[in-house]
Order: structure tokens, then C-alpha cells, then sequence
């Protein structure tokens, strides 16, 4: 029998990339979770766990109770998700995380944050890119099922207008909307994951950091 391709390392991956759309589609055929304003992060389990920002710079000492929350998980596991700040209602707060990450390591007085994970790119050293969203999604439950307070699985519905309003209602960034079925593809920026923003949620004064 050929031999299985090995799964790729969190050194070979880098984030599936979102397109910006201006509205929720009207067609059926997605599915929809809030969008956490942080800081991306690609992320493995286990005694080796660490983490990887978008940029490919490794954040583990940036957020290390993270990094000792995913220790604990089973090892050969890679993950997606955004690092946050919540607020006392569950809001992320991109401000007090940046003022968190500027130190990049653990300092006295500094915010806790939370991994909101949405994805499931390698699963105990099976490699899952090629499967379709939703089997992502079920093998992320299973591994999140007896999460830590410092990683949250951020889940999905199919109705896209009703969380919308959500988010517009709680001051949220926008929602995610994904392409049901579709795979992970890896450094791409995809139409088959779109992004649709609260109208200003984002400040223009942020890129200039």
C-alpha cells in the first residue's frame, strides 16, 4: 500500500485569507460565526504546543497561558483562531489586546486573553484541508468538548441576517461567513470565506500602529 503524505508541520501552514463583502449573500449554502477582532494565530497541541501569528512570527511567549492550555490537548493537533481580549460581555477588545501583545510576553497587571478558535487544520497527524468545513468543524467540537477557560470554540448557524444584526446590535466587528463544504486553503485569500464588517468598527487610525 503507498504510504500516507505526511501532514504539514505549523511551519509549513500559514491562515486561509477572507474577502470583504458589503453585505450578507442572499443565496443558501453558508455558514456564519461572529468575527473577534485580535490577532490571527495558527496554533499546535500537546507537550510542543505553540503558537504562530499571521506574519509566521512565533507568539508563544506572547500569550503563554494559551500555550498552557493547549499543552494540555492531545499532541499532533493544528488549530485556527483568533487571540482576544473580552470584555465583561463577551466583546473582544482589539485596544486592550494590543496594549497586551506590545510587551509580547506575560507581564504583572496585564489582560488575560482567550484563543477563540474556529478551525481544524491537522487533527492528531491526519491532515483535514482537503475536508469539507463541516467535518473541520465536528473534529473541533470533539477536541474542544472539555475546553479551558483560555480557548473558546467559537461555533456557527446558518441564518447570516439574524447574526448580523447581532453583532450590529452588540457593537461586535461583523461576522465570518463560510462557504459550506468548502475546504482550507491554506494562504489563499478565498471568496469562499467572506467578511462582512459593522460600519466603523474598525477606526482608520489602527493601521497606523
Amino acid at each position: 500500500m503507498p504510504r500516507s503524505t505526511p501532514a504539514p508541520t505549523l511551519d509549513q501552514l500559514s491562515p486561509m485569507l477572507l474577502v470583504e463583502r458589503k453585505a450578507i449573500p442572499r443565496e443558501a449554502g453558508w455558514l456564519y460565526e461572529i468575527k473577534f477582532d485580535g490577532y490571527r494565530v495558527l496554533a499546535s497541541t500537546g507537550s510542543t504546543a505553540r503558537l504562530k501569528s499571521r506574519a509566521g512570527i512565533d507568539a508563544t511567549g506572547w500569550f503563554p497561558e494559551v500555550a498552557a492550555a493547549l499543552a494540555h490537548m492531545p499532541g499532533g493537533t493544528i488549530l485556527d483562531g483568533e487571540v482576544c481580549v473580552l470584555d465583561e460581555m463577551g466583546r473582544s477588545d482589539f485596544n486592550r489586546l494590543h496594549t497586551r501583545a506590545r510587551r509580547k510576553r506575560w507581564y504583572e497587571g496585564a489582560d488575560l486573553v482567550v484563543y477563540c478558535v474556529f478551525d481544524m487544520l491537522v487533527d492528531k497527524g491526519k491532515d483535514l484541508r482537503a475536508a469539507a468545513l463541516e467535518k473541520r468543524k465536528v473534529a473541533l467540537a470533539r477536541l474542544l468538548r472539555a475546553h479551558s477557560d483560555r480557548v473558546l470554540h467559537v461555533t456557527s448557524v446558518d441564518d447570516g441576517r439574524w447574526l448580523y444584526q447581532s453583532a450590529l446590535d452588540l457593537e461586535l466587528e461583523g461576522v465570518v461567513g463560510k462557504r459550506a463544504g468548502s475546504t482550507y486553503q491554506d494562504g489563499t485569500r478565498s471568496s469562499d470565506w467572506i467578511k462582512v464588517k459593522r460600519p466603523g468598527a474598525v477606526p482608520p487610525e489602527r493601521f497606523k500602529r
